[in-house]
């Protein structure tokens, strides 16, 4: 790891372009894992200082691919660098920067939805949540095939204070790109806050929202009522809404993280006073249903 003397001004030394670095090690970007490569220095440059001043800050970068915002993270000058790579076309690339930045940048080969970082820096950075955040740090330039389900399991990590908040209230900037990389590219800012403005297991939240959104072009009613067995829909929705006090025709969208909060805590009691309504699965009694629907037509086509 690197040490508190070498935190001294650091910048890389001439290397190839991104681009060359493409052309060397034939790389292409891979449009099924909706890759995009940001070539461009002055790009990368302008997203890493979005993040604010990085001098002294362990960064872990999800994705670097060829490395483009590797560069730049490195050059704002940061106590170290961790970056997480699952494809293995990218790490000659890395492995290049690294030489070029002994003790600064550490590559693992891995996948970051599975990857251990909770012992990846030193204990001296870990702070209570209550205080302010850490010297950690996560930057990621995130294809859409990969952002949904991290973004979901760091929420969840948030609400469980482990993973990569296993060291405070850890803050992330995220580039979610469009199509064309360089053409558009939205920057996005995560802090966990002390205090969660839904105070329910992150479980039950990420079911309430899944299920609200399940019919997003309909009014919310619809695909709430989804959280309750057939026999008792019709009740149980019209239940929730009202003591939610929330309009059943408001279309999902059209929700607030009041509305979510209100619906959220309101499902807690109705689950509290009947443990099954958790484990309900809208999507298994479907099942249930066809399968006995089929197991019917071949009686009777055995018994014609």
């Amino acid at each position: 790891m690197a040490s508190s003397g070498m935190l001294g001004t650091f910048r890389l030394p001439p290397l190839p372009t991104i681009r060359e670095i493409i052309k060397l090690f034939g790389l292409r970007a891979v449009k099924q894992l909706s890759q995009n490569f940001l070539l461009d220095l002055r790009l990368t440059d302008k997203i890493v200082r979005k993040a604010g001043n990085l001098a002294g800050v362990y960064v872990y970068e999800v994705g670097p691919g060829p490395g483009g915002i590797t560069r730049s993270i490195l050059n704002a000058n940061i106590a170290e660098l961790l970056v997480v790579e699952k494809d293995t076309r990218f790490i000659p690339g890395l492995q290049m920067l690294s030489d070029a930045a002994p003790g600064r940048l550490r590559i693992v080969h891995g996948d970051v939805l599975t990857y251990k970082i909770e012992k990846a820096f030193p204990n001296h950075v870990r702070r209570q949540w209550e205080d302010d955040p850490p010297n950690v740090h996560i930057i990621g330039n995130l294809p859409f095939s990969v952002s949904t389900p991290l973004i979901i399991k760091w929420l969840e990590n948030v609400s469980l204070k482990n993973g990569p908040f296993t060291y405070g209230r850890t803050k992330m900037t995220l580039t979610f790109q469009k199509e064309v990389a360089e053409v558009d590219v939205g920057v996005v800012h995560f802090t966990p806050l002390i205090q969660p403005k839904i105070e329910q297991p992150f479980k039950l939240v990420e079911k309430v929202v899944q299920y609200a959104f399940q019919f997003r072009r309909k009014y919310c009613h619809q695909g709430l009522g989804m959280l309750f067995p057939k026999a008792q829909r019709l009740e149980n929705t019209g239940k929730l809404l009202q003591l939610a006090d929330i309009d059943p025709t408001l279309r999902p969208i059209h929700l607030s993280l009041m509305h979510f909060k209100s619906l959220c805590d309101v499902y807690r009691k109705m689950c509290d006073e009947d443990p099954q309504l958790f484990t309900y699965n809208f999507r298994e009694e479907l099942k249930q249903k066809r399968r006995k629907g089929q197991e019917k037509g071949d009686d009777t086509a055995e018994e014609c």
